[in-house]
């Protein structure tokens, strides 16, 4: 009879050894937060589809939990309050313009003329001037994990910002060596969508890298979605399936990054997408696909009792049920992305072609002429 407390006491030891273990496993393993660095280096309305790329990861991102101070947003062109646009404020990822990218509470970091290749590695760095607000600034550290992703112009070796200038492979591989010799990441993922795209992590040299790319080496990255009232592409191929394949993420999600991997295969994207994974330490399986795209809060343990009554009691007298606002949903709360592009597109208003009214009357004065002549011309003017 003695022996069972006895029993009972160790196992109930070892269970509570165990959940230590597991919380200080927790805690070592380096990674508090998470931060994301979202630049589009294109300008003009023919490239649009820029744009929306780096606003639906925008939107993906947000919705599955990193707040906007975490983020830094850099969009080349403001295409929403662009004239040739024919819904203002508006962004469109889809052709049936049902999923508005832009939203209503977008904070841009960097935008027009201020995304330059100098103003880029500056935030990667953190070589920026004192003044410089704490929007613009990538406040990482040694347990951030951080996700960059770019999208523009580019060919084998280079990307282009703004027609104007380009960042070249080696001088991205160098900020990366200065941001794990500054201890400013943990792991990092790049992603980028352009063409040629494989050609800009072949000089990556820094340890806990994992980068994808849209295309090999002598490939394109193709256009996707056309819309005729806006007349330009509204996506590419690969951000487009990135995207569809994120809306069934969710903050709980044990989906891991072989998974990513697979979502463009080559019978969708045309080109060839590509991944390098030698550099990092984890083994793609075991990497969550929320250790980049979603949040990570920092949780301590404490053995001090902590009574809240009082303290509940309080705010539930201070702010009655009635009182209590309800929050409107955000725009990252809008219909999935997999629900719009398998539904029916609107049935759209018909009008006219452009040169139907010139022609039609052009028809009634031939046949007018042709009845009564030139002699009658007088009873009518």
């Amino acid at each position: 009879a003695a022996v069972l407390p006895l029993l009972l006491g160790c196992c109930g030891a070892a269970l509570a050894a165990g959940l230590q273990d597991q919380a200080e496993q927790f805690f070592r393993s380096g990674h508090t937060n998470n931060w994301a660095v979202l630049v589009c280096t294109s300008r003009f309305w023919f490239n649009y589809r820029h744009v929306a790329n780096t606003l639906s990861v925008y939107r993906s991102v947000k919705r599955l939990g990193i707040p906007d101070s975490h983020i830094v947003l850099m969009l080349a062109d403001d295409m929403a309050c662009n004239p040739r646009n024919p819904k203002p404020a508006t962004v469109f990822s889809h052709k049936n313009m049902e999923l508005n990218v832009y939203g209503d509470d977008v904070e841009v970091d960097y935008r027009s003329y201020e995304v330059t290749v100098e103003n880029f590695l500056r935030v990667l760095t953190g070589r920026i001037p004192p003044s410089t607000p704490r929007s613009k600034r990538l406040l990482s550290d040694d347990r951030s994990n951080i996700l960059i992703y770019m999208t523009g112009h580019g060919g084998n070796g280079f990307l282009k910002f703004q027609d104007s200038e380009e960042i070249t492979n080696v001088e991205l591989a160098d900020a990366f060596e200065q941001m794990w010799q500054k201890r400013r990441y943990n792991e990092l993922l790049f992603i980028i969508d352009t063409c040629q795209g494989a050609s800009m992590y072949e000089r990556f040299y820094s340890p806990n890298i994992m980068a994808l790319a849209s295309s090999q080496v002598g490939e394109d990255s193709l256009s996707h979605q056309p819309d005729l009232g806006i007349g330009v592409h509204l996506m590419d191929r690969y951000t487009f399936y990135v995207l569809e394949f994120l809306e069934e993420i969710h903050p709980a999600s044990q989906t891991n990054m072989n998974d990513l991997f697979q979502v463009c295969p080559k019978s969708l994207c045309v080109s060839t997408p590509g991944h390098r994974t030698d550099l990092f330490q984890r083994d793609p399986q075991n990497v969550l696909i929320t250790d980049f795209f979603g949040s990570v809060r920092k949780v301590e343990i404490t053995t001090e009792t902590v009574s809240l009554d009082r303290d509940v009691a309080g705010f539930e007298s201070k702010f009655p049920e009635e009182e209590l606002a309800t929050e409107p949903l955000k725009y990252a709360e809008q219909l999935p992305v997999a629900q719009i592009i398998h539904q029916k597109p609107k049935q759209k208003d018909w009008h006219p072609p452009g040169g139907f009214i010139l022609g039609l009357w052009a028809l009634i004065i031939m046949v007018f002429f042709k009845t009564y002549g030139i002699k009658h011309m007088k009873h009518v003017f």
